[in-house]
């Protein structure tokens, strides 16, 4: 344009064969006035990290057409996300969906490679607005084989150590960026108030204030939030730094009967005081992104709760990282899903959600959300809101100035430092719930030096059971082939005696036991891996062969039964039989831990998270409830000392 303009003005001077000095000085301004466009690149603001946040922000958006808007909302599944299709859709963001990977054990190189190719399609774009990759890392990077996998959050609430939980924060966001990722849908800050629920485990504890205390995990992510920062702010310290979510808002963990996506039955008071103290928590410690639940608040589904999402957590609390929705949830407004798609759009948008994980049917949500924007039915002032939030998360986690995986950090992948913290977790983790038949006998720590001793139960040698769901793939598996770990078998062998015998059966029968002559026995047993929907469960017992190996074993040879659990289990029917009961909780790949604090080289120290009911009839039972009458209470948990005789 500038071109034309110099040469018509310059060629009409000409045509009069005489130059005035205005006219002169007129062609020399327009000339200069070109140079950025003629000599070289434009400068653009929004790409000079020497300018303030807000500046770059508003630079950007001003250049920003309807579709790179949108697109900048839209985030899809990785297998969607070629070349052409970011680059055509102006794609914002990618993610994992769980177990979604690269290929099977792909290496960190295969990671890399494929982010970074994602990257470069993004950055080839008109504007080059980078894309921010999102993956669950929700006990370490554990859809990535070899990574550490640390233990589920209920068995961290059952450290009752935030600083603990902060450095596995930290070394987790390690992890995740060794493969070229920046963002972690991470921590789960549920209140489970029903063991019922599916995803129990991912709750720290049943106490708002314990949750809360765990939230500590988000600095461990993200950084350390300067002190003078603003409140509300999102904060990502550098690129050893992850973008963390907060999730599942609000209220998911009080649903009916814990069924999953169900509906939290409370009022207001309820649920500001029990469920909404971890997001207040979260909010101040810089928090970049909040995750919307599936779930519904007496009735209205929280995809759709203007008021809370909004009112509350944009406008009350001053929120300013961006809203994402859950997998498919805007399509989950509606019974069935998806019935009115662009009812669904219109009320997910509306209610503040700003960025849609709309895995799969990503062009018909650009398309409808084009048309209902262009048609007034969602003002052009919400959709910049969401795009203004998601660019500042880009900004802030450093994405335009360091696209690309930073090849230093390859081998922080499952290495020894991380490893060794996740081992201190479990032993900090583990509750001994009963410690001999009487207090004047206890059983634990066990004796390294036995002659014989046996090993039972399905959990005792599967690292995959130990590691629990959100492990490799979604569901969890089973077996020891899947990542790399230790199991409780591997670890009882290296730790005892080298003249101690130990003999494995997972499911011995009654004269093995007997004619064995053992000194005693450990017992694995508990749940196999779910996740989510797949894991409710309303009678909570412990699994086929267990009840029969807890009494094949116990009723003939002293016994410590150890439960890998997601929750509490039923297990009055056999507390008497049996001689000490530890709970385990969902440990993951550092079963060393078990047998640490087994033998007696640490003390148990856990104390447990959530209450241990006697039957389900009782549920939900939680520690504040007039009808309280547990098991073993919330809070209990035996200690040992170390064991100098080891």
């Amino acid at each position: 344009m500038c071109l034309v303009m110099i040469k018509q003005l310059s060629g009409a001077l000409w045509h009069h064969m005489r130059m005035e000095g205005l006219q002169k000085l007129l062609l020399v301004l327009l000339i200069l006035g070109c140079r950025g466009t003629l000599g070289g690149a434009e400068y653009l603001k929004y790409k000079d990290p020497k300018q303030p946040l807000n500046a770059r922000i508003n630079d950007l958006l001003k250049r920003m057409t309807l579709a790179e808007k949108i697109g900048q909302m839209s985030q899809i599944e990785r297998e969607n996300a070629t070349a052409d299709v970011l680059k055509t859709y102006f794609i914002g963001s990618v993610l994992s969906g769980g177990g979604s990977v690269p290929a099977p054990q792909a290496s960190i190189e295969t990671w890399v490679n494929m982010v970074n190719g994602m990257q470069k399609a993004a950055l080839a774009t008109r504007l080059g607005i980078p894309i921010i990759y999102g993956i669950d890392a929700v006990h370490g990077h554990s859809n990535v084989y070899k990574a550490t996998v640390f233990p589920h959050n209920v068995g961290l609430g059952a450290t009752r150590d935030p600083a603990l939980v902060k450095k596995i924060g930290a070394a987790t966001a390690l992890e995740v960026r060794a493969t070229g990722i920046p963002y972690v849908f991470a921590p789960c800050v549920a209140v489970c108030r029903d063991p019922r629920w599916g995803r129990c485990y991912e709750s720290y504890s049943e106490d708002p204030k314990l949750v809360k205390e765990m939230t500590e995990i988000i600095p461990g992510l993200q950084g350390d939030i300067p002190a003078n920062s603003r409140k509300g702010v999102p904060f990502v310290a550098g690129k050893r730094n992850v973008a963390a979510c907060a999730k599942h808002y609000v209220g998911d963990g009080g649903t009916y009967k814990g069924i999953n996506e169900n509906n939290t039955i409370i009022s207001q008071h309820g649920l500001l005081s029990i469920h909404m103290p971890p997001y207040y928590s979260a909010v101040i410690k810089g928090v970049s992104t909040v995750m919307v639940s599936f779930s519904s608040w007496n009735g209205v589904k929280m995809h759709a709760n203007h008021y809370l999402v909004t009112d509350f957590l944009k406008n009350k609390l001053r929120f300013r990282g961006f809203v994402i929705s859950d997998w498919q949830g805007i399509d989950r407004i509606t019974s069935p899903p998806h019935a009115n798609y662009s009812y669904s759009i219109q009320a997910g948008i509306h209610a503040g959600i700003d960025m849609v994980m709309i895995p799969f049917t990503y062009t018909e949500f650009i398309k409808d959300l084009t048309y209902q924007v262009q048609n007034n039915v969602i003002p052009m002032s919400r959709i910049n809101d969401a795009v203004r939030r998601i660019l500042r998360v880009k900004f802030t986690v450093g994405l335009f100035e360091n696209p690309f995986a930073d090849p230093s950090l390859a081998d922080q992948l499952g290495k020894k430092e991380h490893r060794d913290l996740a081992r201190e977790a479990v032993r900090k983790s583990l509750v001994l719930l009963k410690n001999g038949k009487s207090t004047n006998d206890p059983m634990l720590p066990l004796p390294k030096k036995a002659k014989k001793i046996l090993v039972a139960g399905s959990h005792a040698d599967n690292l995959g059971y130990q590691c629990g769901g959100w492990t490799i793939t979604w569901q969890g598996l089973s077996g020891n082939n899947n990542t790399i770990g230790t199991t409780v078998l591997d670890a009882v062998k290296s730790t005892v005696d080298p003249s101690t015998k130990v003999i494995f059966s997972e499911n011995p029968d009654p004269e093995f036991v007997k004619q064995n002559m053992f000194s005693y026995a450990i017992v694995v047993v508990g749940e196999h891996p779910y996740a989510e929907t797949e894991g409710d469960n309303l009678n909570l017992t412990i699994p086929y062969p267990g009840p029969s190996v807890i009494q094949n074993v116990c009723s003939s040879i002293k016994c410590v039964i150890i439960i890998i659990s997601g929750r509490p289990l039923v297990i009055k029917p056999y507390i008497g039989m049996i001689d000490s009961l530890v709970a385990a909780w969902l440990p993951g790949t550092e079963g060393q831990g078990v047998a640490d604090v087994l033998f007696g080289d640490y003390g148990f120290s856990g104390k447990l998270s959530r209450t241990w009911f006697k039957s389900v009839e009782q549920l939900p039972m939680n520690f504040d409830d007039p009808h309280y009458d547990p098991l073993f209470p919330y809070g209990f948990g035996l200690t040992t000392m170390p064991s100098k005789a080891n």
